[in-house]
């Protein structure tokens, strides 16, 4: 029994090690404002987690000039930058790229919101880190940029990963998982349309921190059931879509908080909202689709699993979760 409480306490820090060093790397944003015909106020906003303010550098069109003085500030976890800009012959047609974008794991957007209250949305990445401006764009295009942004912020969030797993292993039967996916999703795309259209304002620190407090009470209720602790009064256990929804609740207010970091189109806010939407369902349907993929493969090739791998995945979930508790607790006094 020592043996593989030992094995469990050493997963448990390994799996803790790895998911406490990763971070998520928030996208970045270069609008440009039309106040007159040519001049343009220019934000910058970079996430200053791992290095990326002073990697990245916004590389504008040469018949731009920097006008007026250079405002700075910092916001949350990132930096914001100001400045007006004269760009003779305006900016369709002229390329505006990142320097330093293709050795991160971000991406950038650039929109340019026109006096006439016209808008052109696009995403840079890592593969591609310059683009020419187009003088005019349909909502093709800005359907594509936001389930782009919703797909891979929740491939990159690894504490809402992390919740969805915690569920897919406490919840048993196709059934009961999908109506307690079905919850989970309907829960958080309630409160991301809410805060985003401005009917709720929730402060982002502490919600950030109630998530991870989410999953630590789901790794208990995991760990509880894996050493048969649990019993049919669990709320998690008994009613697991309950659970889903009242925590997705939350889910969806840190969805808001990453979509509020790069904004909505001003003509197409409702189009942009439903489709970063759409984007984070078809991330969260990637990962879950991914890890029943494993489990189905890991069954086929009929490899011996250790008898206490549910123990040691609650104890890692747990140990992370309890971190980010600490941790964002701290962050929001």
């Amino acid at each position: 029994m020592a043996v593989r409480m030992r094995w469990v306490v050493l997963a448990a820090l390994a799996l803790g090690a790895s998911a406490t060093q990763a971070h998520e790397f928030s996208p970045g944003f270069l609008g440009f404002t039309e106040l007159e015909a040519d001049v343009y106020r220019v934000q910058w906003k970079v996430s200053l987690t791992g290095g990326l303010a002073e990697g990245l550098l916004p590389q504008l069109p040469d018949e731009c000039t920097f006008t007026g003085e250079l405002s700075a500030y910092v916001m949350g976890d990132a930096r914001v930058q100001q400045r007006d800009v004269r760009c003779d012959g305006g900016l369709a047609g002229r390329t505006v790229s990142i320097d330093g974008l293709p050795s991160t794991m971000t991406d950038v957007l650039v929109r340019i919101d026109y006096l006439d209250g016209g808008s052109v949305t696009h995403l840079l990445t890592p593969a591609a880190p310059g683009v020419v401006i187009a003088e005019a764009q349909g909502a093709l295009a800005v359907v594509v940029t936001y389930v782009v942004l919703g797909t891979e912020h929740i491939l990159i969030g690894i504490d809402h990963l992390l919740f969805v797993l915690a569920l897919l292993l406490l919840v048993n039967g196709v059934r009961r998982l999908i109506i307690t996916v079905t919850a989970f999703t309907l829960a958080h795309s309630i409160t991301l349309g809410a805060a985003t259209l401005g009917l709720v304002d929730v402060p982002q620190a502490p919600v950030e921190a109630v998530i991870a407090l989410s999953i630590l009470f789901l790794a208990a209720e995991l760990g509880r059931k894996a050493v048969g602790y649990g019993d049919s009064h669990d709320i998690a256990l008994e009613f697991p879509w309950v659970v889903a929804f009242l925590f997705g609740l939350l889910h969806g207010f840190g969805f808001a908080g990453a979509l509020a970091d790069v904004g909505l189109p001003p003509q197409a806010v409702p189009l942009a909202l439903l489709f970063f939407n759409v984007g984070v369902e078809i991330g969260q349907l990637i990962f879950i689709f991914a890890v029943l993929g494993l489990a189905w493969a890991w069954r086929r090739v009929r490899l011996p699993a250790p008898p206490v791998w549910r123990v040691a995945a609650a104890y890692g979930m747990g140990s992370v979760a309890a971190f980010w508790v600490f941790d964002r607790t701290i962050g929001a006094i």
